[in-house]
């Protein structure tokens, strides 16, 4: 059968690869602990449950808008001048089938063949795939861990050329846990509308964030910002609900909402009915539960640094925010393991999930071959157990 370029130059997702491998192996009876997945281990809190239960109770089983019904476009409208301090009307709201499918519209809708969008490194695995199944061009921009893994001014704006029409800014950050400070983002910004490019900046993990530190939404930095920024959030992190695939996207170009809401009338049409009265509760609902789970996670991410920090030959620095480690193993590459040698991260992750039954994430998907990544969205029993295996592993490296 013939398969198109697209789908062909289109690379796997290395997260989900690496979690459905050490499922197969768990299934296979190997004791596996995964660090693999981007997903909260706690359950989908009850309020929001009991809403979802009502829904299918009442029969609301049925199409609704495909750009996401009335009442939650107005629990999103609520809850980013609650949190956010953004004003938008549900007309510069549209809801899709998670922030992942509200990226991939805001690409589709954006970007003609041949178009730049700037993406810092590392990255989440999937911007640079989705401004090329746009006929994009990812254009990609190294940072320091000295400067937390973000870009600078000076960076973005020599990457910047008459093509470039986005730039990518996700904080708290996917793979690093990095967070951008108030400078950061006002200097990013300015940069857009000095050379009016759009800032898509990718807020999924904003409720994720540690030491007292505080999220900056880009868009409520004054009206030019607001004007200039495409916000992207969903229900995902912060609410426990990756199953239930409710993303949303706040711009105040009306038009560009209802370009994205075409294109979604012609793909999935409307996120599921059930899911969207969950998201309702869940943005309007109490949020006492979010915080909860902040607290266990910053817990789990102070025991992963520590230990990782302990093993010869890992550097990790303290993310800020979100709920991955991302430590250098620059030091353990070329070492071996037997008559092996460990030339890249992908080779590293073979080893310690052969050898530890430890899953990890190589960076080499994040646009970093000298890092893995960790989740701690899991227990600290599992915590404890799959970092000792991990260093047993690694001090057997020659």
């Amino acid at each position: 059968m013939h398969i198109s370029q697209r789908a062909r130059n289109t690379a796997p997702s290395p997260t989900l690869a690496i979690t459905a491998r050490a499922k197969a192996l768990a299934a296979q009876g190997k004791d596996v602990i995964g660090f693999g997945a981007g997903e909260p281990d706690f359950d989908t809190p009850e309020h929001i449950k009991q809403a979802a239960i009502a829904a299918l109770e009442a029969g609301y089983t049925k199409y609704t808008p495909s750009s996401g019904d009335a009442d939650l476009k107005q629990a999103v409208v609520e809850k980013l001048a609650r949190d956010n301090g953004l004003h938008y009307k549900p007309s510069q709201i549209i809801v899709s089938c998670g922030a992942k499918h509200s990226l991939y519209n805001i690409m589709q809708a954006l970007l003609d063949p041949g178009d730049e969008v700037i993406i810092p490194v590392p990255y989440w695995v999937t911007y640079p795939e989705q401004v090329k199944l746009a006929e994009g061009v990812p254009v990609f921009v190294q940072t320091d861990p000295k400067n937390d893994f973000m870009p600078t001014r000076e960076a973005l704006r020599e990457a910047i050329t008459s093509r470039t029409r986005a730039i990518v800014l996700n904080s708290p950050c996917n793979p690093t846990g990095a967070v951008a400070s108030r400078q950061t983002v006002k200097e990013i910004v300015s940069l857009c509308i000095q050379h009016q490019i759009y800032l898509i900046s990718d807020e999924i993990y904003e409720k994720l964030i540690y030491d007292g530190r505080q999220h900056v939404s880009p868009a409520a930095l004054g009206s030019e910002s607001f004007q200039y920024t495409i916000t992207v959030n969903g229900c995902s992190k912060a609410y426990a609900m990756t199953g239930w695939r409710i993303g949303y996207v706040a711009s105040a170009n009306e038009e560009f909402i209802a370009a994205m809401g075409r294109l979604q009338d012609q793909s999935t049409s409307n996120p599921t009915s059930i899911a969207q009265k969950a998201a309702v509760a869940a943005l309007i609902g109490p949020q006492e539960p979010v915080e909860q789970m902040r607290q266990a996670f910053e817990a789990r991410r102070n025991a992963m640094v520590e230990r990782l920090n302990a093993i010869p030959g890992i550097h990790c620095p303290m993310p800020g925010g979100a709920f991955y480690a991302f430590p250098d193993i620059s030091a353990l590459l070329g070492r071996k393991a037997g008559n092996k040698v460990i030339p890249s991260s992908d080779a590293l992750a073979e080893y310690l999930l052969d050898e530890a039954g430890v899953a990890v994430v190589p960076g080499s998907g994040f646009g970093s071959d000298t890092h893995i990544r960790l989740s701690y969205a899991t227990s600290m029993e599992k915590i404890e157990k799959g970092l000792e295996r991990m260093a047993h592993a690694i001090r057997k490296l020659e």
